[in-house]
C-alpha cells in the first residue's frame, strides 16, 4: 500500500450537512480507506448550520489559539472535532467567530454571495495546513473537494513544501459543478499572496479572480485530477488534458472507492 496516509479537505461532509454528491463521497471515501489499512484525517469548515450539540463537537485546546493574519487582519484559527461513530471516523472543524458563525454557506437568505467568502477559504485553507503541522502528521496524499478547498494546493506546494511532513504530499483535486457567480475581488491575488507565492505562480488570478481561473490555478497545483460529477466543466477538462494532469474519469454514485485508492497509489 503505497500511500498509506490520506489528508481529506472537503467544502462539505455528509451527516454534517445535507447530502450531495460532494458530501456523500466526502463522507464514505475516507472511511473506505481507512478501513482499508490507511490512515485518514477529515477536514472541513465549521459552517453555522452545523449543529454543534447534536453532532457533539468539541474544541480542541491544544490545537486553537493560532491567529491568521489576512489582509492585515487577526483572525483566531479555532479547531473543533466530532466523531462519525458508526464509521469510527473524526472530523476536525476549522472555526472562527467572523467567518462560520452565520447559519449559511456561501450566500444570505437572499442569495447575495458573502463578501467575505474569499478571506473565509483563504482562512480555512491556511487553518488546515497549520492544523496538520501541529498534529505532526505527514499525509502521503492530500485530496481536495470544492472550490472552497482550491487554495489548500497552492500553500502546499509553495509555502509549506520545505516543511518534511509535506515534502512527499501528492495532491488530488475532485473537480465539481458548484460554482460562485460573483468574481472576487481585484485585491484577492495580494490577500493569497505568502511565504514562497511568486507573483508568476498566482498571475492567473491577478486580474479575474472567478471560478474558472481559481480551478485553473488548483488544477496547475494539483498531482491528480478526479471528475466528481458526470458531466464537469468542459473548459477545466480541457485545461487538465492540456497541462498532462492524471485524471480519474467520473466513477459513479456506488463502487467508486477501489478505483480512489487505486488513482493515489499511481501519482
Amino acid at each position: 500500500m503505497k500511500k498509506a496516509k490520506v489528508l481529506y479537505v472537503s467544502q462539505e461532509i455528509a451527516k454534517y450537512l445535507p447530502d450531495t454528491e460532494m458530501s456523500l463521497v466526502s463522507r464514505y471515501l475516507p472511511q473506505y480507506i481507512q478501513e482499508s489499512g490507511r490512515e485518514i484525517r477529515c477536514f472541513m469548515p465549521r459552517y453555522g448550520l452545523v449543529n454543534e450539540r447534536r453532532n457533539q463537537l468539541h474544541e480542541v485546546i491544544r490545537l486553537s489559539g493560532m491567529n491568521l493574519i489576512i489582509n492585515d487582519t487577526d483572525h483566531p484559527l479555532i479547531i473543533k472535532v466530532a466523531s462519525i461513530q458508526a464509521a469510527r471516523l473524526q472530523v476536525y472543524f476549522i472555526d472562527n467567530e467572523d467567518f462560520f458563525q452565520r447559519k449559511a454557506l456561501f450566500e444570505d437568505e437572499n442569495g447575495k454571495e458573502f463578501d467575505d467568502n474569499e478571506d473565509r477559504m483563504i482562512f480555512f485553507a491556511r487553518g488546515v495546513l497549520e492544523t496538520v503541522k501541529k498534529l505532526r502528521w505527514s499525509p502521503d496524499v492530500v485530496h481536495c473537494s470544492g472550490w472552497f478547498s482550491a487554495l489548500v494546493p497552492i500553500y502546499l506546494k509553495k509555502t509549506f513544501y520545505e516543511d518534511p511532513l509535506f515534502a512527499h504530499a501528492k495532491v488530488v483535486y475532485s473537480l465539481y459543478n458548484n460554482k460562485f457567480l460573483t468574481p472576487f475581488s481585484a485585491d484577492f491575488s495580494k490577500k493569497v499572496h505568502f511565504d514562497g507565492i511568486s507573483e508568476a505562480d498566482i498571475q492567473a488570478i491577478k486580474t479575474h479572480a472567478d471560478w474558472v481561473t481559481i480551478n485553473k490555478l488548483v488544477i496547475e497545483q494539483s498531482d491528480g485530477v478526479v471528475c466528481g460529477e458526470e458531466q464537469v466543466d468542459e473548459e477545466l477538462l480541457a485545461y487538465c488534458k492540456k497541462l498532462g494532469k492524471p485524471i480519474l474519469p467520473y466513477q459513479g454514485s456506488e463502487d467508486y472507492t477501489e478505483a480512489y485508492a487505486e488513482f493515489y497509489d499511481s501519482l
